[in-house]
């Protein structure tokens, strides 16, 4: 348990006092407490106030902070400040500047502006974390260690370079590997000398940011990258941990980014944490999804909620505000989905530059006479009557979907066969699914042990990594369901095709052979064709994208493709394989199908939905010491009737029973 020194749902967000003058101090503590806020995160940007130069380190307005709000019972998340390193350094040790995908070198300014491979970087960033883990590792006031902030981007300089090369031979010891591995026989690319290797950017291999001449050098440089980055947190982390083994280190993930291969992650940090900011239009489903991701990483644990706006943002095309109710129902989904903690982003407005208008709790007029205000404190007092009740409580599922990063990053590279296939899309199809039948789902990483799922979903799992198709094996063996996708069982982990047809490794799984694969633009449509009715799967559907031309190995076939030259022929199979299936959908099925698939496939396997509701509301389930949480989130802005069966609301300490109203953008936490 992260909270055991301040055991309730830890309530508050990042400050910068550093940015005001002292007479606003006092005010924010006064506000803080009206809005029942017992946590700051400090010190994010702080480096160059902390360090003016190369020998002074500098901490009375942090000793300052730290000291003043613990004596008014707020307690400091404090961070290391490492995400931005000071402009001394930038000027004096220019190696520390990273250089673009375009081959630029960068100046100083914005963020995460340094090379993770920089020994100058890396040098004054464990300085610092030293530093501060000898002043206040046993300082009453501090709950956690944030480490940097929001890691992310990719350096292509010379420092990154040499250090590739090294991670190169690491990884595969003799450059023949390399060039087996990366197919450079291909365009006369083969590699003589270990320096003769180059990153791959505009420069070289790549163009545009995902097309990529060589896939397998470009799918190792981006796991480099995230492993360089990673290398950079657990330097802080472990100089943090010699001063004080029992505080907990995080840093703030960003759900589903990009960059970096968050399962790797996930496995160094001692609790999870991440920052939530949808957009106005970002499905529900999808912000859900990314809730159970961040839980997946450590196999369950709660994770932290490190950041959300009590409003609105700055940064989004469109940057709406949070209408009433919405900051309250987002912040118990992430409770629901597994969060021990609720943050915002920012405490108080910046005065200026580019996040003053970024939402915050206090807002420019200085007062608490604000909605925004009003609602803060609201869920404050609220989270203060749940106290621990919550606490490290788990969610249990039966259903998981996997995610994998290496997989994406391949998919995104590969140079076929559809510029519109998106992974995160194509995975957060078959999880909204389930999500608006409220079953619930973990997202799990290709290092899962599967034997607690009855169900395991792995769209578009192109790159089958060394073992994993024996795992699934055994899985369905043992009497699992297995489902994957077309573009699934293509290539190994280096991106090399897996020949002899496919799905490759999953093909005597399957029992099928993929013949060709037909990819069409999103507006041309075909049709799945039901054979014979099962559950609720009938009649026809819709489907685009891509068509995967399927032959049956021994698997049924369950539905056909309605047009073009391979109607008739097999869309989706089921595959006996020991006591279990594993199940193929050959292309991309419109929101009808899937929810009557999975469905159907749930029914089969005993796994229900927790509760019937009306579209819109969600449903989820939190367990501790034989205790069931039912949490009832209705996202629609107007009332709705639930039958929830008989419970106590811990949120009003009514008794309930039977068919109830909930308002809109109303929340109920339900004691079973």
């Amino acid at each position: 348990m992260i909270n055991s020194k301040l055991p309730k749902i830890w309530y508050g967000g990042d400050y910068n006092p550093e940015q005001w003058e002292k007479d606003i101090w006092d005010e924010d503590v006064r506000m803080f407490k009206l809005a029942g806020i017992d946590v700051a995160t400090l010190n994010v940007f702080s480096w160059a106030l902390n360090q003016p130069d190369e020998e002074t380190y500098d901490f009375t307005i942090l000793d300052e902070q730290i000291d003043r709000l613990y004596k008014n019972g707020i307690y400091t998340c404090l961070a290391t400040s490492t995400a931005a390193h000071p402009a001394w350094m930038a000027k004096k040790y220019p190696d520390v500047l990273r250089v673009d995908y375009q081959g630029r070198k960068r100046k100083f300014g914005g963020r995460h502006n340094s090379c993770p491979n920089s020994p100058t970087y890396r040098k004054y960033a464990e300085r610092m974390a030293d530093r501060l883990g000898e002043r206040y590792s046993d300082h009453p006031g501090v709950l956690i260690w944030h480490v940097n902030n929001e890691y992310g981007g990719y350096c292509y300089c010379d420092n990154c370079a040499t250090s590739f090369r090294k991670w190169l031979q690491k990884k595969y010891n003799h450059l023949d590997n390399v060039n087996k591995a990366w197919n450079t026989r291909f365009w006369g690319h083969t590699f003589y000398d270990w320096d003769e290797i180059v990153p791959p950017n505009e420069l070289s291999e790549e163009w545009g940011g995902s097309s990529t001449a060589f896939q397998g050098i470009s799918l190792d440089y981006r796991i480099f990258q995230s492993d360089s980055l990673l290398d950079c947190f657990k330097l802080e982390r472990d100089v943090l941990k010699k001063h004080n083994p029992h505080i907990p280190v995080t840093t703030n993930l960003m759900g589903t980014y990009r960059e970096l291969d968050y399962f790797k992650w996930g496995k160094e940090m001692d609790v999870v944490s991440w920052d939530n900011y949808p957009a106005y239009d970002t499905p529900v489903s999808l912000t859900a999804m990314r809730h159970d991701l961040m839980r997946g990483l450590k196999s369950g644990q709660p994770f932290m909620l490190m950041e959300q706006t009590p409003s609105q943002q700055n940064w989004q095309p469109y940057n709406s505000l949070k209408r009433p109710g919405v900051m309250r129902l987002w912040s118990y989904q992430a409770v629901a989905r597994g969060a021990d903690t609720v943050m915002f982003f920012q405490l108080r407005r910046s005065v200026g530059a580019c996040e003053k208008y970024h939402g915050a709790v206090i807002e420019h007029v200085g007062h608490e006479n604000t909605r925004v205000f009003r609602e803060t404190a609201e869920l404050g007092k609220e989270l203060s009557q749940l106290s621990d009740r919550l606490l490290d409580s788990r969610l249990d599922a039966k259903v998981a979907i996997v995610f994998d990063w290496e997989n994406r990053w391949a998919t995104e590279l590969s140079s076929g066969p559809s510029k519109a296939l998106d992974y995160v899309k194509e995975v957060h199809n078959y999880y909204a699914a389930l999500y608006e039948q409220n079953i619930p789902v973990d997202m799990v990483g290709v290092d899962e042990d599967l034997s607690e799922y009855d169900i395991v979903i792995a769209p578009v799992l192109y790159m089958v990594k060394p073992g994993y198709a024996k795992k699934l094996e055994k899985f369905v063996e043992n009497g699992g369901t297995f489902v994957t996708t077309f573009f699934s069982g293509i290539v190994n982990e280096h991106d090399l095709v897996t020949l002899g047809g496919y799905p490759g490794e999953l093909r005597n799984l399957l029992g099928i052979w993929v013949e060709e694969i037909d990819a069409l633009p999103p507006e041309n449509k075909n049709e799945i064709v039901v054979k014979n009715e099962v559950g609720k799967l009938k009649g026809s559907y819709e489907c685009s994208l891509l068509f995967d031309i399927i032959h049956s190995e021994g698997a049924e076939v369950l539905a056909e493709y309605g047009s073009d030259f391979y109607a008739n022929t097999p869309v989706v199979t089921s595959n006996q394989f020991g006591k279990g299936k594993a199940l193929y959908v050959g292309t991309v099925p419109d929101k009808e199908f899937l929810s009557d698939f999975l469905s159907t496939i749930c029914e089969e396997k005993g796994v229900s939905p927790l509760l019937e509701t009306p579209k819109g509301v969600e449903v989820t389930e939190r367990e501790k010491d034989g205790r069931v949480y039912l949490f009832v989130m209705n996202h629609n802005s107007m009332e709705v009737q639930v039958n929830v069966g008989e419970a106590t609301d811990l949120l009003t300490g009514e008794r309930v029973a039977g068919t109830i109203s909930i308002n809109g953008h109303g929340v109920m936490i339900l004691e079973k």
